[in-house]
């Protein structure tokens, strides 16, 4: 390639890239208004522009009535409440143990009965304390005689008064050997303290067992008890006589019970308040031990206008709602009192009767027209 054609393709390099320099501004230069020369632009272009002037096409933009759903504003019951868990434990509850050793002879209940006060649950061998009580009842017999006798010659002066006394000092100790042992006889028979129902045994016909063996377990479930703790907080509020509503695991049953003794002081490591509440069990539908949600009553209202909580609009200064009143759409401010998981009380701002707006909220302007759904 000689001289004049390498100049050559050297000034077309430097025209090319040149041109793609200024290609965009040119084209931009040179680019005719939008949508002249198009007729479906233009066309659109000023559909658009006399809709926005009010023409046809603004016609819905103005709005129809916003749907809305309402309620109707009521009294009710409102109480204030606290939530708290729990634990179900039996009325009564002790685990059968004997105060003396020995061998089993007997058992008187099966697992799983209920029994009644009194009720003989065990008899412990007792052969060796009868065997005593028949000697001791000999001797008793043999003492009084003798001071009976004694007490003869006393009365003729035969005697001393000091051996008459050793006649009645003797007689006197058989005596109380004898309580003694029929109180020892009296603990080989198990008896029940009080009215339930017995569980699993632990023991067999012929076992030999001490006061370390644990027998059976004998629990009274009616009523049933019911141990919480709320805030110390509340520790002037919730007494004796306070009612609560529960619920118990496997069961979505609301249940009653009522506050009957408080723990006098604070728990300093969880700032709480221990309480217990009793329940009727009739059934035995309350297993001690069982999980329970606890609402505790603080206090009732017997007439309070309670509304759901998504009507509530809050503002800067304060809380609004909004009732349908001649169709329309009106902002009510109002002053709320007690929230609950799901309502809230309005103290003011509310009348019975008022359509209260509870959904379509989002949509709804002051004065603007709505449509009840």
């Amino acid at each position: 390639m000689n001289t004049s054609t390498k100049r050559i393709l050297t000034v077309l390099i430097i025209l090319l890239v040149i041109g793609l320099a200024f290609y965009p501004k040119l084209k931009t230069l040179f680019k005719p208004a939008d949508g002249a020369g198009d007729p479906a632009k233009t066309t659109a272009a000023g559909g658009a522009a006399k809709g926005a002037g009010g023409g046809p096409a603004g016609g819905k933009a103005g709005g129809g009535p916003t749907s809305v759903g309402i309620m109707v504003v009521n009294t009710e019951s409102l109480d204030e409440k606290i939530l708290t868990t729990g634990t179900v434990v039996a009325n009564e509850e002790v685990e059968i143990r004997s105060e003396v050793s020995g061998r089993v002879t007997s058992i008187g209940f099966r697992e799983g009965d209920y029994v009644r006060r009194g009720t003989v649950l065990l008899r412990i061998n007792d052969a060796d304390l009868q065997a005593q009580l028949q000697k001791l009842n000999a001797n008793r017999k043999l003492a009084e005689a003798n001071e009976q006798r004694q007490k003869r010659l006393f009365e003729k002066e035969a005697i001393s008064r000091a051996e008459y006394e050793i006649s009645q000092t003797n007689l006197t100790g058989i005596l109380a050997d004898i309580e003694n042992l029929k109180a020892q006889l009296a603990k080989t028979v198990i008896r029940a303290p009080f009215d339930g129902t017995i569980g699993l045994r632990q023991i067999s016909v012929g076992s030999y067992i001490s006061p370390a063996t644990p027998i059976a377990t004998l629990t009274n479930t009616n009523p049933a008890k019911i141990d919480f703790s709320v805030p110390a907080k509340y520790a002037q509020i919730v007494r004796r006589g306070s009612r609560i509503q529960f619920t118990v695991e496997g069961s979505e049953a609301n249940r009653a019970g009522t506050v009957y003794a408080v723990e006098p002081k604070v728990n300093p490591e969880t700032r709480a308040m221990l309480l217990r509440a009793t329940s009727p069990n009739p059934n035995g539908a309350l297993v001690p031990g069982a999980f329970a949600r606890i609402e505790v009553v603080l206090s009732a209202r017997g007439n309070a206008i309670v509304v759901p909580t998504e009507a509530i609009i809050p503002e800067q200064n304060g809380q609004k709602v909004y009732v349908v009143r001649n169709r329309k759409a009106e902002s009510v401010p109002v002053q709320i009192g007690l929230r609950t998981d799901r309502n809230v009380e309005i103290k003011s701002g509310l009348h019975v009767g008022d359509s209260l707006i509870t959904s379509g909220i989002q949509m709804v302007k002051p004065g603007g027209e709505v449509l009840v759904q």
